[in-house]
């Protein structure tokens, strides 16, 4: 049985850091539409770590009853991405220094493992989206924009991801980059973009061994590309 969030604090807060955008919601999809609106703003550090959320800020914001917004912060602390203190504060849930080490080799096994899957059965269509995320992560780069680069590097991978048509590895897939995502936006706000620059090629070098339908070498190369952002991780943290 899932536990009652108390989203009450009696501390005096600062507002809440919102999009200034207008994010009302739609009726007809309200409660996937309020879960995803808050697990995007989780992923791409607008909700940061540690920061305190009050369900009926968060619902006069979205134009939303607090009761769909409560659904989803149970549904968020179910992920692990909110925590919870009864009678006292609802939080996005901090960032553990052993995250990384945990999550990143399971990305790459199970991302080398959709490949398999994946060869053969991309079009021209998929390499063409596949490029242009890539172009446009390069940009991000360029620019040290943490969630341009984080949305980018997503849509890159889901491309095969999504072209191995199992739904049980995509759904594991989705969850673990949730978490990937606020790390790597977290880590690209350290000033350390540059580093990272190394995934454009290694990327080139997957769409072309997707191209040929060289498995063992879009597998090595994935395995690589993964390897190296926890390395960067890392040498973040020293």
């Amino acid at each position: 049985m899932l536990k009652r969030l108390n989203i009450l604090d009696t501390e005096e807060l600062d507002p809440m850091p919102l999009p200034v955008s207008d994010d009302q919601i739609n009726r007809p999809s309200m409660r996937d539409e309020v879960f995803n609106k808050l697990l995007t703003w989780i992923a791409e550090g607008i909700l940061s770590p540690g920061e305190k959320l009050l369900d009926k800020e968060l619902a006069e914001h979205m134009g939303v009853s607090r009761t769909p917004v409560r659904e989803a912060m149970r549904r968020l602390e179910d992920m692990d991405l909110i925590e919870s203190s009864a009678n006292r504060w609802t939080r996005v849930s901090k960032i553990s220094s052993k995250e990384p080490e945990m999550i990143y080799p399971i990305i790459w096994t199970l991302e080398s493992l959709a490949s398999s899957f994946a060869i053969g059965t991309l079009v021209d269509e998929d390499f063409k989206k596949m490029s242009q995320a890539n172009k446009e992560l390069e940009i991000a780069y360029d620019r040290n924009d943490p969630v341009a680069a984080s949305r980018a590097d997503a849509i890159f991978h889901n491309v095969f991801i999504e072209r191995t048509r199992n739904a049980p590895l995509i759904k594991i897939l989705q969850d673990l980059k949730i978490r990937y995502r606020r790390l790597e936006v977290n880590f690209i706000k350290g000033g350390a973009a540059s580093m990272a620059k190394n995934s454009i090629q290694e990327h080139e070098t997957i769409i072309s061994a997707f191209k040929t339908g060289d498995t063992a070498l879009v597998s090595k190369t994935i395995h690589a590309n993964w390897k190296r952002s926890l390395e960067r991780l890392r040498g973040n943290e020293e």
